[in-house]
């Protein structure tokens, strides 16, 4: 799917993975770009964005992603002021990290890993991306609807691309019981939509990162990434954003490729530590 011309909404886009793939999709011709995100700060970085680019292509939302009412208020405005949407990248993430169980030294007793925590990373890492993309299809389903279209057909090209993001982790990682449980539960949504969506010419992937240089990293504990994952890491180094946010283009724009995009670097989580 070409680039050029289209609409799309970036979560997570005040910072990291989210803030490069808008950029790189503005570079890229992209003519709207919906900037959501909670923190306050999305505000700054798409009057950057669209400073350094000379002309009005971002669109800022402050707002909570898992929010219902919020999510319809974006696309009720980019599809107002656009028509439809037609890229979809839910980028927003979360992780509350720790051993599923502990042991107490002193008492013996067990503590399993807290149920609201699950619960919390669940909405934003797995139910929240789901969401957004079905609001895209659907936005998609209405618009064709409109204009007498019924099943897509390839001669109308590719009408619009959702790209979660996963994680290496996917795999399984220790510590992470419900960031991993998450990023693998996206595997099986993207292909259950993709089997859905191609009547409304959508297509569905999954780029699965390894260790990139965002904020979220900041949450780890001192020492782990130079201790457990840069050994490993063939670059020698955290990836880039914008090494995500390109190959994330590619999975737009180049409509054969299906299925899920490794780009880890060659880390992998080990089987114990």
């Amino acid at each position: 799917m070409i680039i050029e011309g289209k609409t799309a909404v970036i979560t997570g886009a005040a910072s990291g993975i989210g803030l490069a793939t808008a950029e790189e999709l503005a570079k890229r011709g992209a003519k709207a770009v919906a900037m959501v995100d909670m923190s306050d700060k999305v505000v700054d970085v798409t009057a950057k964005m669209n400073k350094k680019l000379g002309k009005e292509v971002g669109k800022s939302f402050q707002g909570d992603v898992t929010d219902e009412t919020f999510r319809k208020k974006v696309y009720d405005t980019m599809c107002a002021e656009h028509e439809v949407v037609n890229i979809c990248v839910p980028s927003a993430g979360i992780f509350r990290d720790r051993l599923s169980v502990t042991i107490d030294k002193a008492t013996g007793k067990a503590d399993i890993y807290p149920t609201e925590l699950f619960h919390k990373v669940l909405e934003v890492n797995l139910v929240h991306p789901v969401y957004w993309a079905l609001e895209l299809v659907a936005r998609m389903a209405e618009h064709r609807k409109q204009e007498g279209k019924k099943k897509w057909h390839p001669d109308e090209t590719v009408q619009g691309t959702i790209v979660f993001i996963g994680s290496v982790a996917s795999q399984g990682n220790k510590g992470q019981i419900s960031y991993s449980s998450t990023k693998a539960g996206l595997e099986g949504a993207a292909q259950t939509l993709m089997k859905e969506s191609m009547f409304h010419g959508v297509r569905t992937a999954v780029i699965h990162p390894g260790f990139v240089d965002t904020p979220i990293l900041q949450g780890m504990p001192e020492g782990y990434l130079e201790k457990y994952v840069l050994p490993d890491v063939q670059l020698g180094r955290l990836i880039r954003p914008e090494e995500i946010a390109d190959a994330i283009c590619f999975l737009v724009s180049n409509s054969a490729v299906s299925g899920e995009l490794w780009a880890d670097a060659g880390w992998h989580p080990p089987a114990g530590t």
